[in-house]
C-alpha cells in the first residue's frame, strides 16, 4: 500500500485505491453502503494534503444542494478537532438557514475548503454564466422555475417575476389571437382531454345515456365523429346552425341531423349507423323542403369534404352574410380552463424532456408528423408553435429555466474557446457523484472540462439508477469506457450498512437485470434477523401488523427515526399514515425515490403488489413523449427492480416487505427462500407469525424443532 500523509487506515483496500489512483479517468462503482461518500471525501483530502493540490483547482459535482453540504461538513468535521463543528451542525433545534451561517462562518476560517468548488450542476453553470456568460447570453439573467422562489437560495436573488407556466399560460393566449389555432386547440381539448376519444372503451362510463359522445366546438354532443367535423366545419364558418331539431312536415315526427336557417336547408349524413332515410327522403318532397345528403366515405379526404360543404352550403346564404368573426379564447375556452391547464402541463413536461434530451424543435415537429395517430400529429402543431414562443419570450426576458442553464453553458463552451480554456486551467481535477444519474446536457458539459491532463474521478452505482423517467441515462456509467476511453474501474464491494441477509437478497434481485456491470456485494454485518415477508388479506390486516411490530420495536428501545416507511407511490401510504397518526405514532413514510441516501434500522416496503398500483409499477408515458425518445419495456422494468434494489438496501438490521395474499409483487419470488421468512394473517395472532427465541431472541422457521443457534427446545 502507497504511504501517505493522509490517514487512509479507516478505509478498506479498494477503497484506498479509488482514492490513492492516478488515474486519468476513473470510475469508482459504489454499490450501496459501500462508504462511496467516504471515498469521495477522502479523495479531496488526499489531492490537496498528499498531491499538493491547490484546493481552487478541484471541481466537485453533486446532485443536489444538500449533498454538496454535507460533503463541505464532513471535510470542516475532518480537520475540526474541537468537535465542536459537528455538534453545531447536528442540533435539530437549529433551521436551515442558522446552518448554513454556520456552514459558511466555519468555510472562511478553513480557506482550504472554501476554494473547492463544490457545486450542484446547476449552480456549477450558474456561476459561469454570472461571470463569463456575457457573449453568449445576458449575464444579469433570471432563473424562472415552477416556483417564483427557488428551493437553492444562490438563486433567489435573481428569481423571475413569473414562473414557468404562467408564462406558457400567456403564450398560449396570445397564439390563440388567431382563430384558426384557437379552434384547433379547442377542438384537442375537446377529443382528448375532455371526450377521450383515443382511449379504448373509454366511452362505455363515460358518454350521456343517449350515446352521443363526440362534442362539437360549440358544446353539443353529437353521434359521430363524422358529424362533429361537419359541426365544426359550421362554427368555423360563423354558420348558425340546429343540430337534430324536431320536425313534423305530415305524417309523423322526426330529427334531420342539421337544420342551416339562413340557407333553409337541412343535411342528413348517412352512415352505416343511420336509420333508413327513405321515409324521411318521403316527408321532405311532400314538404318542399331542401335536403342534402352527405355520406360517410368523403370524410375520408377531408379537403373533398371541405370542398363539398362548401358547395353544399355557402352558395346557398344571403350575399351580405359574413362568415368571418373575431373569436376570443375567453369565451371559446372559459368553460374548459382546468383541462386547457392540463394540455398546457403536458407542453411543459415535453419541453422539459426536449431539452434534457439536447434534440432539436423542428426534428421534433418534423418526427411528430410522421406519427399514425391523429392526437399526436396535432398536439405537437399545437405545442411546438407554443415551445417556440416561449424560448423567444424567455430570451427576450433575459430569462433562464434550470436545463437552459446546462445547455446555454455548453454553447458558451463550444462558442468560446477562451472560456473553455480558461476553465480548463482552472479545473484540473473534476470530481462527479452519483454519476449513474447523469443526462445527456451533463456528460456534453463535463467532457467540455476535460482535457487529456484533467483527472476525472466519478462515483455511483449502475444499480441505484433511477431516475431514467427525468432524463438520466445508466448507459453513461454502464458503458463508461466507451465515453471515457483509457479509463479503470474500482468497484466497492464490501457493504457497511446492512445485515447479510439484506445484501444477499438484494444481490439476488438485481441479478435478474441484464443491463448491468456485473458485481457481487458482501456484507460486514452478520445477523440472524431474516427479512419478513407478511401477506395480509387486505390492506387492515397489514396495517396491524405493522402496527403492531412498531410499537413493539419502539418498546424494545428503537426510536422514531429508526424506523423508516418505504413506498412506490405516495397514495400506498394514506391509510398507514392516518392510523399511525391516530395511535400517537410519528413512522417516517418516503417514496422510494426521495429516500435514496438515506438509510434507517429498520424499513417497511409497502404496497409489494403485482399489477397496477402495485410494484413493479410500469409507466409507458404517453405515446407524445415517445415522439422525443422511444420507451423500452424491458428497461423501464430494470429501472422498476433498480428501484426495488434501492429500498432494500435502505435497511441496516431489519427489513419487512409488506404485501397481499394471492397477489404478491414478482420481485418478491426473486428472493431465496433462505433469505426470508413468509408470513400470514391465516392463522392466529399476526405476532406470533414472526417467532422467535424465548432465549436468544433470534428469529425462528416454522419447521424448526429446536433453535439452531442454542439449542432451546420450541414449543410453536
Amino acid at each position: 500500500m502507497l504511504k501517505t500523509k493522509t490517514d487512509l487506515s479507516a478505509l478498506n483496500e479498494r477503497q484506498q485505491d479509488a482514492v490513492t489512483s492516478d488515474e486519468k479517468r476513473l470510475l469508482v462503482l459504489a454499490g450501496a453502503g459501500s462508504g462511496k461518500t467516504q471515498t469521495l471525501i477522502q479523495k479531496l483530502i488526499y489531492l490537496i494534503d498528499d498531491k499538493g493540490v491547490n484546493s481552487s483547482n478541484i471541481l466537485a459535482i453533486t446532485f443536489t444542494r444538500n449533498a454538496a453540504n454535507e460533503m463541505v461538513d464532513r471535510l470542516i468535521i475532518s480537520s475540526d478537532e474541537t468537535k465542536e463543528y459537528q455538534s453545531l451542525i447536528a442540533d435539530k433545534n437549529k433551521s436551515k438557514s442558522e446552518k448554513e451561517l454556520i456552514r459558511n462562518s466555519y468555510k472562511k476560517k478553513n480557506k482550504w475548503v472554501e476554494n473547492l468548488t463544490i457545486k450542484t450542476f446547476h449552480s456549477l453553470c450558474y456561476g459561469v454564466l454570472r461571470n463569463y456568460g456575457a457573449n453568449e447570453f445576458d449575464n444579469k439573467f433570471r432563473i424562472i422555475s415552477e416556483d417564483k422562489k427557488p428551493d437553492d437560495d444562490e438563486f433567489s436573488k435573481y428569481t423571475a417575476p413569473e414562473t414557468v407556466f404562467e408564462v406558457f399560460y400567456k403564450t398560449l393566449i396570445e397564439l390563440c389571437d388567431n382563430n384558426q389555432y384557437l379552434l384547433d386547440l379547442k377542438r384537442y381539448i375537446l377529443d382528448y382531454v375532455i371526450d377521450k376519444i383515443h382511449l379504448e372503451n373509454y366511452h362505455q362510463s363515460s358518454v350521456p345515456k343517449d350515446g352521443r359522445h363526440f362534442t362539437s366546438l360549440n358544446g353539443e354532443k353529437v353521434w359521430s365523429k363524422s358529424e362533429q367535423y361537419i359541426a365544426d366545419w359550421l362554427y368555423r364558418h360563423n354558420i348558425p346552425y340546429q343540430y337534430e331539431p324536431l320536425l313534423n312536415v305530415k305524417d309523423f315526427d322526426f330529427h334531420p341531423d342539421f337544420y342551416i336557417p339562413d340557407a333553409n336547408l337541412y343535411i342528413e349524413h348517412v352512415s352505416k349507423k343511420s336509420y333508413p332515410t327513405k321515409d324521411k327522403e318521403e316527408q321532405f318532397r311532400k314538404g318542399k323542403l331542401l335536403l342534402v345528403k352527405t355520406f360517410e366515405p368523403m370524410t375520408a379526404d377531408s379537403a373533398l369534404f371541405n370542398l363539398t360543404l362548401d358547395k353544399i352550403v355557402k352558395n346557398r346564404l344571403p350575399e351580405n352574410f359574413n362568415q368571418n368573426r373575431t373569436l376570443s379564447f375567453k369565451e371559446e375556452l372559459n368553460r374548459y380552463l382546468e383541462d386547457v391547464k392540463k394540455f398546457l402541463g403536458l407542453v411543459v413536461q415535453v419541453t422539459d424532456f426536449i431539452k434534457v434530451e439536447n434534440t432539436e424543435i423542428n426534428s421534433i415537429l418534423e418526427k411528430s408528423q410522421q406519427d399514425q395517430h391523429e392526437r399526436i400529429r396535432t398536439f405537437y402543431k399545437l405545442a411546438i408553435p407554443i415551445i417556440e414562443k416561449y424560448i423567444g419570450y424567455c430570451t427576450n426576458k433575459s430569462y433562464l429555466d434550470f436545463n437552459d442553464l446546462i445547455s446555454r453553458t455548453i454553447s458558451l463552451l463550444k462558442n468560446q474557446t477562451d472560456i473553455k480554456h480558461q476553465l480548463q486551467k482552472t479545473f484540473k481535477f473534476i470530481l462527479v457523484d452519483e454519476f449513474q444519474d447523469v443526462n445527456n446536457l451533463q456528460v456534453e458539459l463535463i467532457k467540455l472540462l476535460l482535457t487529456d491532463d484533467t483527472q476525472l474521478f466519478c462515483v455511483g452505482d449502475d444499480w441505484q439508477s433511477i431516475y431514467g423517467f427525468r432524463g438520466s441515462n445508466v448507459n453513461y456509467i454502464v458503458d463508461f469506457e466507451k465515453h471515457f476511453p483509457k479509463s479503470k474501474t474500482v468497484i466497492l464491494n464490501l457493504n457497511y450498512r446492512s445485515t447479510q441477509n439484506i445484501v444477499g437478497a438484494s444481490n439476488e434481485v438485481i441479478k435478474h437485470n441484464k443491463f448491468k456491470i456485473e458485481k457481487e456485494l458482501s456484507a460486514l454485518k452478520v445477523s440472524e434477523n431474516k427479512i419478513v415477508v407478511f401477506a395480509g388479506t387486505q390492506e387492515d390486516e397489514n396495517i396491524d401488523f405493522c402496527y403492531e411490530v412498531v410499537q413493539e420495536l419502539l418498546n424494545d428501545g428503537f426510536q422514531h427515526d429508526d424506523i423508516l416507511f418505504l413506498y412506490r407511490r405516495s397514495k400506498m401510504f394514506d391509510s398507514y399514515y392516518r392510523r399511525f397518526k391516530s395511535e400517537g405514532i410519528k413512522v417516517q413514510g418516503k417514496t422510494i425515490h426521495s429516500a435514496k441516501g438515506l438509510e434507517a434500522k429498520v424499513v417497511f416496503i409497502i404496497g409489494l403488489t403485482e399489477g397496477s398500483g402495485g410494484f413493479p409499477d410500469i409507466w409507458l408515458m404517453d405515446r407524445i413523449f415517445q415522439v422525443i425518445k422511444k420507451a423500452d419495456y424491458d428497461l423501464l422494468m430494470e429501472e422498476e427492480r433498480r428501484l426495488f434494489y434501492v429500498a432494500i438496501t435502505r435497511a441496516k438490521d431489519k427489513l419487512y416487505l409488506i404485501t397481499e395474499k394471492g397477489n404478491g409483487s414478482s420481485f418478491l419470488n426473486e428472493i431465496p427462500d433462505n433469505f426470508k421468512i413468509k408470513s400470514s394473517s391465516d392463522s392466529g395472532s399476526i405476532m406470533n407469525k414472526i417467532e422467535t427465541c424465548n432465549v436468544c431472541s433470534r428469529q425462528l422457521e416454522n419447521i424448526w424443532i429446536v433453535c439452531p443457534y442454542c439449542g432451546t427446545k420450541i414449543n410453536h
